[in-house]
């Protein structure tokens, strides 16, 4: 693939990664559902490993935890951290043992998100900030509110993949 098509590819992902961020920090914080709102950048991050693999899941990883790490209050380097190893890991398991399908990536962001929610939660369980029942009472509906929003983030996703992905424009 030539320089131009693989820079074309992924400012294309960059583009689609605009609105999901938007509906993420603009709109769906304003309806919380059950008094929780959805984490849509992980799941992006997700969908786009499933559809790219390891070192395409990798480096969106990078440019969504950069975002989720500047753009949100409370923002830390392991945001970064952490949705690159997440795009790194469901890249690989979609490659290697699962279908790129919205059913790889249910599968893939519902385990994702309940790493993220129990790296938090042990967060917060560490420094005493809340009992364990506390967490699971917003962890468990956060992880199902967030699933919902996986299949229109995927479909979203999965457009920019049937133009530009993969080797498509090479």
């Amino acid at each position: 693939m030539a320089r131009q098509d693989w820079i074309r590819k992924w400012l294309c992902y960059a583009m689609a990664l605009l609105p999901v961020w938007w509906l993420d920090a603009y709109i769906l914080t304003r309806v919380p559902v059950f008094g929780v709102t959805p984490l849509l950048l992980p799941v992006a991050v997700t969908s786009v490993a499933v559809l790219e693999g390891v070192s395409g899941g990798a480096g969106f990883g990078f440019g969504a935890g950069l975002l989720w790490a500047t753009a949100y209050a409370g923002g830390d380097g392991s945001r970064v951290l952490i949705l690159t190893l997440v795009g790194m890991f469901v890249g690989a398991l979609a490659r290697y043992a699962l279908a790129r399908s919205l059913a790889g990536c249910l599968i893939c962001s519902a385990g994702a998100l309940s790493v993220l929610l129990v790296l938090r939660g042990a967060t917060e369980l560490f420094f005493m900030r809340a009992t364990l029942w506390q967490l699971l009472r917003v962890a468990l509906p956060q992880l199902l509110w967030t699933l919902v929003w996986t299949v229109p983030v995927y479909g979203v996703f999965y457009r920019v993949y049937a133009r530009v992905g993969g080797d498509k424009l090479a």
